[in-house]
């Protein structure tokens, strides 16, 4: 309960004590890692269900979180969240620490914040690991994320 109110009370405090739209700082121990995109959202989930694609990885959802708003009448800025992977890098990381699938498969979120800028944002695989303590020897199979951001944003 403590880290989730100090996780308020942080979101809070970057978020000017509004709840909006803001382009918030994340705690340096969040895991979470936010790369530019030089692209708009829709033109970077082009790219990268195309490089996907071009990998064999599986794109199992693309979730159109600012189309949901709409449909009900919510206005939210370009978001959208698309959850991919490989059974054969996920599985032995699922094995090796259960709790893995509570992050798997991998997710990659491209959002426009207030200024119009985009970002591709992603769970560090380092910060997987950490969490889950999934061995080291496994760190191949989710450290694609890394690349896929940043090809994505070019």
């Amino acid at each position: 309960m403590a880290v989730y109110l100090e996780t308020v009370r942080h979101f809070a405090r970057s978020n000017g004590g509004h709840r909006g739209e803001a382009f918030m700082t994340l705690p340096a121990d969040s895991g979470i890692v936010q790369k530019p995109s030089s692209h708009s959202v829709d033109q970077t989930v082009e790219q990268l269900k195309g490089i996907l694609q071009a990998k064999g990885v599986t794109l199992f959802a693309l979730v159109d979180h600012s189309g949901e708003a709409e449909k009900v009448g919510l206005k939210m800025r370009p978001t959208k969240l698309l959850i991919f992977g490989s059974p054969k890098a996920g599985t032995p990381l699922m094995l090796a620490s259960p709790s893995s699938a509570l992050d798997l498969p991998l997710k990659l979120l491209i959002w426009e914040d207030t200024q119009g800028k985009v970002w591709v944002s992603y769970n560090s695989p380092e910060y997987l690991l950490e969490r889950h303590g999934i061995p080291r020897e496994l760190l191949p199979n989710i450290a694609v994320i890394e690349a896929l951001a940043a090809a994505a944003g070019k």
